[in-house]
């Protein structure tokens, strides 16, 4: 084990063999800050919260009672032979993996439970975080697998039908000079549409890959990964199909189901499902109301309110994504594209289901329907979502699923690792102290104490001018701010001489003060989590597909937790 981890304080420390022969994998737990939120609490079993959910994954008891409530009940559910063959054509259109289609046989098998989490689209494959969720849902999925001895299939949801297309069409690389370089696509003109409504050209598709290839630094890998990227885009798809096809190719071995929520089979299946949201929407949002005094009762913050009258679902329009209000007995959007009489709504769920769409509080409902949903995977803002929905699933008949933290992830590189020796600093101090540790480094440097001696001449200078300031003041007083003008001067130029040679400290150890932002581009890039900047590319470029597999196997946590994984 290296210096650096001797000095990291730490709770645990698992030696894996990697696959792919890239040597041993550390995987470390981070003591973490006693955080507040919601999903803090949660995480750390605070009763309070945990009561919101009515379960905790970390009770095995719990899995079993979720699971033998959903063989007990028959709550609101899609017919799931009709849900199987619609993830079936999906999967076509994606890179087939045999794992991922013995899941979809087991999938159509009524005592097959599910675990299921997922996230927007995101170019390339996304933040390195959409990767770790895309983990845990595999993981969580055996981890119940091997607890109830029945199968258990992990289902990746894609939130094709958001419209935020500037969230999803970027990633970021580090770039060979070691900067943080965004890649993107433009978001074609025209009106708001789902992503997965979004069209991309050719020339969309051959700019974003030209630009990653200019970014990205030169590695043995990097033709590979370029060609996969040009494979999956050559036929001009949207930007969730393309992400679709990236993630089934790096999980579908692994045996993970894939599906769009914008998928027009899909939605044919969730025509009953909106007719229960639309024909009972004023139950849901007084249970909502209601989800949101529960959290606010124990102290905590919304994630987001809702807003009165909200209907939770969108409408998709040729004008856009519309959000839907009541209105005197209506359905409207706020720019009075549309208003929908509750016949007219409900009619769209038998002859146009795909013109609907949940929100944020209703995509899990929905998502219960589709599903035999044993377990979700969310991450920490989702969970602070959740918070408010157990009345809304008491509502429909259902109960809120068991729900996983995602797992949480910085990836240490051999390099930053030697760095951190080199200046004595643990992970902990350069995810959280850089600035402060940073600089007294360089003080340290100083072997003439700059800072003491100029601060040494500021209060010589000043005790020697006080009396020259009082003796031309009562010469004559026009002559005291004139003094006290000159005085500041003389400062400044103090001042201005104590910068320069501070910059000419920094120049002198120039190199390692690169080395110090190298260490901060690496962990904490731009001051932000590294999972959420770098996506999984920039690494699949440096070190390979062998990278990827070795995660496979890193120890899983039902608790969640940020860990460190040195390889």
């Amino acid at each position: 084990m290296t210096r650096f981890l001797r000095l990291c304080k730490i709770k645990a420390v698992i030696l894996l063999e990697s696959i792919g022969g890239n040597g041993p994998l550390n995987v470390i737990s981070l003591q973490e800050p006693n955080l507040p939120s919601l999903a803090g609490r949660y995480r750390r079993q605070d009763p309070q919260v945990s009561a919101l959910f009515g379960g905790h994954p970390s009770r095995e008891e719990d899995w079993r009672q979720r699971a033998e409530w959903l063989d007990r009940e028959s709550p609101l559910r899609a017919d799931r032979q009709r849900v199987t063959e619609a993830l079936k054509a999906y999967q076509a259109k994606l890179t087939v993996h045999p794992a991922a289609q013995r899941s979809l046989e087991l999938l159509a098998q009524p005592d097959t439970l599910v675990v299921v989490g997922g996230q927007q689209a995101g170019l390339f494959g996304g933040a390195l975080l959409i990767y770790y969720k895309a983990l845990t849902v595999i993981q969580t999925a055996r981890y119940a697998e091997r607890l109830l001895g029945r199968p258990v299939v992990p289902v990746f949801w894609i939130a094709g039908e958001d419209h935020d297309f500037e969230e999803a069409n970027h990633v970021h690389v580090q770039t060979a000079d070691g900067q943080v370089g965004r890649i993107r696509i433009e978001r074609p003109e025209g009106s708001r549409l789902a992503v997965s409504r979004t069209l991309l050209s050719p020339a969309d598709w051959e700019s974003a890959v030209a630009e990653l290839e200019a970014a990205l630094p030169d590695t043995e890998f990097k033709p590979g990964v370029l060609n996969r990227l040009r494979e999956h885009t050559a036929d001009s798809p949207t930007l969730s199909l393309a992400f679709a096809r990236l993630i089934a190719e790096w999980f579908g071995p692994e045996g993970l189901v894939l599906l769009d929520a914008d998928d027009p089979a899909l939605r044919a299946a969730e025509g009953p499902m909106f007719r229960e949201l639309i024909g009972r929407n004023d139950e849901l949002e007084r249970a909502l109301a209601q989800g949101e005094r529960a959290v606010t009762g124990l102290g905590l913050p919304l994630q987001a309110e809702t807003a009165p009258g909200s209907a939770n679902l969108f409408l998709h329009h040729e004008e856009g994504r519309l959000l839907l209000h009541k209105d005197n007995g209506l359905f409207v959007d706020r720019r009075g594209h549309v208003s929908l009489a509750y016949e007219d709504m409900l009619a769209l769920t038998e002859d146009a289901p795909d013109q609907l769409s949940t929100n944020a509080l209703t995509r899990p409902l929905m998502q219960d329907y589709l599903f035999p949903v044993l377990a979700a995977v969310l991450g920490p803002s989702e969970l602070a979502y959740w918070g408010i929905l157990g009345q809304a699933f008491e509502t429909f008949g259902l109960r809120i699923p068991l729900l996983v933290p995602r797992q949480s992830f910085a990836y240490l590189e051999h390099t930053i690792s030697k760095l951190l020796a080199k200046f004595s600093l643990t992970v902990e101090e350069a995810l959280t102290e850089w600035e402060a540790r940073k600089a007294k480094w360089l003080s340290d440097q100083d072997q003439w104490d700059l800072h003491g001696r100029f601060q040494t001449a500021r209060e010589q200078f000043l005790a020697l001018y006080a009396p020259v300031i009082e003796t031309v003041s009562s010469l004559q007083p026009d002559l005291a701010k004139l003094s006290q003008s000159n005085r500041d001067k003389i400062l400044e130029q103090i001042t201005y001489l104590e910068t320069r040679s501070v910059d000419a400290l920094s120049k002198r150890h120039e190199a390692s003060l690169r080395q110090w932002d190298r260490i901060r581009s690496s962990l904490k890039p731009g001051g932000k989590d590294q999972e959420r900047v770098y996506g999984t590319l920039h690494f699949w470029n440096k070190y390979g597909p062998d990278w990827l597999a070795a995660w496979k196997d890193v120890p899983f946590d039902v608790s969640g937790g940020f860990r460190l994984a040195d390889g």
